[in-house]
Formats: structure tokens, sequence, C-alpha cells
């Protein structure tokens, strides 16, 4: 993924004001190539200092996270499914400090869940998912992230997402390139989205824009912190 993808191209613009907007009276709707090119410039401000913060914990905290994370995935897609055994679950290969799942995900493939990895076939388009075990081949994909070397294309019925950022309204701030959004507007049937990260990457808002797609959850290591379409959980 770029991380200029985010940004407009072609336009001038003063410096970034969008620290300044109330994010109560932020329309996503009504935005305009100024402003567009202010969250974006936002963004990846954002972005670069979330991820330093993210990259500067220890191995050992995020494990940490990670193994307080999994039983509350396990909660929300067993509450939304009543069931593990049967589903397809995309997940993703952990770069840059991301949080690994991969122990959780060796587990539900032990359980008859089918457990799936996002491939890049054409730049720019949405992302496809081939089934993944610990023992598939793998090789070296778009952006050099590992990805199953063949297989069929699947469906996946719940969608996990890292966050880099994530705000109470469901929304989440990754990369900036985009692929997650083409990928979860293109899915038929719709996938049940989760966005998985820090509770401390939370930001009052990512000033959504209108390709923007919100999650149906949010979950950290403190619990699910927003529900279905942006309904705030207690934690």
């Amino acid at each position: 993924m770029t991380a200029d993808e985010d940004e407009p191209k072609g336009y001038a613009s003063p410096p970034c004001l969008a620290p300044e907007i109330d994010p109560t009276y932020f329309d996503p709707l009504a935005v305009n190539s100024t402003q567009a090119l202010d969250v974006a410039r936002w963004r990846k401000a954002a972005r670069a200092r979330l991820l330093a913060d993210r990259a500067a914990l220890s191995v050992s905290v995020r494990q940490d996270a990670v193994e307080r994370i999994a039983p509350h995935l396990e909660a929300v897609i067993a509450a939304r499914f009543g069931q593990m055994r049967g589903l397809t679950v995309s997940a993703w290969w952990p770069i840059k400090a991301e949080l690994n799942l991969r122990h959780w995900l060796t587990d539900l493939v032990a359980r008859g869940v089918t457990v799936a990895l996002p491939v890049v076939l054409i730049p720019g388009t949405p992302l496809v998912f081939r089934p993944w075990t610990p023992d598939c081949k793998m090789v070296q994909g778009f952006w050099k992230i590992p990805v199953p070397a063949d297989g069929p294309e699947v469906v996946p019925d719940v969608a996990l997402a890292p966050v880099v950022g994530w705000d109470a309204a469901g929304f989440r701030l990754g990369y900036g390139g985009g692929y997650f959004d083409r990928t979860l507007a293109a899915l038929d049937p719709p996938a049940f989205a989760i966005g998985v990260g820090l509770y401390a990457a939370q930001v009052p808002t990512i000033f959504p824009q209108p390709h923007d797609i919100v999650m149906d959850m949010i979950v950290t290591e403190t619990g699910p912190q927003v529900g279905p379409k942006g309904a705030i959980s207690p934690r």
C-alpha cells in the first residue's frame, strides 16, 4: 500500500487545518478538495506518530495484547455467528510491528475454521483471499509480504483488519492505500468487518471521507470498543 494514496492529487492547499476542525461538525459527505488535502496531511502525520508509538513497544507487550485480544474476538464472532467452526476468517501476515495473531489463527484452523490471507492480484484493485494453514507454501507477494502460493479464492465471513488508528465512530486509520475499503465494498456477500488494534491507538476522529467504510466492530486488548456500525459498546 502506498502511504500517499489518501492524498488527492493536483491541488494546492494552505497549511493543514484538520486538527482545528471540531469533529462534532465534520461532514464526510461535504468535503471539498482543500479539506480533503488537509485531512490527507493530518492522516499522514497521525499515521507516522501511531506507527512510531507501536514500534516502540516491546515484543512482549504486543504479544500480551494479542493474548488478551484473541478471546474478545472469539466472543464477538460467536455472538454474531453462533460458532466458529465452518466460518471463513480473513486476517493478515504481520508487518511493521503489527499484532501477530498467527498462534490464534493456527488454533482456529485446528478447530475447523478456514483462515484466509489477502492477496494483491492487480495493484489498485480489491484484494482476493486464499486459504492459509501453518504448513501451506508461502511466496513473496506485493510489498514483499508473504502470501499463500496458491489455492482457491474464498470470500470471508469475517474480515479482520489491523488498525493503525481508530475512532469511536468505528472508522479505522490504515496505511493509506485504500485496499481494505475497496475490498469491503466489493465483497459479495458482505463480510463482518472487525478492526483489530491497540486501545492506545484511539484518536478523536480519522476525519472520515466518502470512501472510508465503517467497521462493524473495533476490538482492542480491553475488549470491544465499538459495536455494530459505530454504536459504542461498554468496556
